[in-house]
């Protein structure tokens, strides 16, 4: 991030929305929103949003799975291969 060029305030925003929004998802960086000289806010690309929302599901993802290992909600390999075995068998009979 460059700070002098990714970091602007509240008006600018106002006055050139559609030029930031170009800049936005040409750079691979967000762009922070200013207020009263404090950060109000962070422009991102819609890419961007997606792969931080994406990493944020599979963070949340290992952590409910070490939780998981942590209170022994774990199935051994062997189950969950037979018991897959039988969901599929059973589908297939329908």
């Amino acid at each position: 991030m460059r700070i002098a060029h990714d970091i602007v305030p509240v008006g600018e925003l106002k006055v050139h929305a559609a030029a930031l929004l170009k800049r936005v998802r040409a750079q691979a960086g967000p762009i922070v929103i200013t207020q009263h000289g404090r950060p109000a806010g962070v422009l991102l690309s819609p890419e961007a949003f997606d792969r931080l929302t994406a990493e944020s599901r599979l963070l949340q993802a290992v952590r409910a799975g070490q939780a998981d290992v942590a209170a022994g909600r774990v199935v051994e390999d062997a189950d969950l291969d037979d018991d897959l075995e039988a969901i599929f068998a059973a589908a297939e009979v329908r």
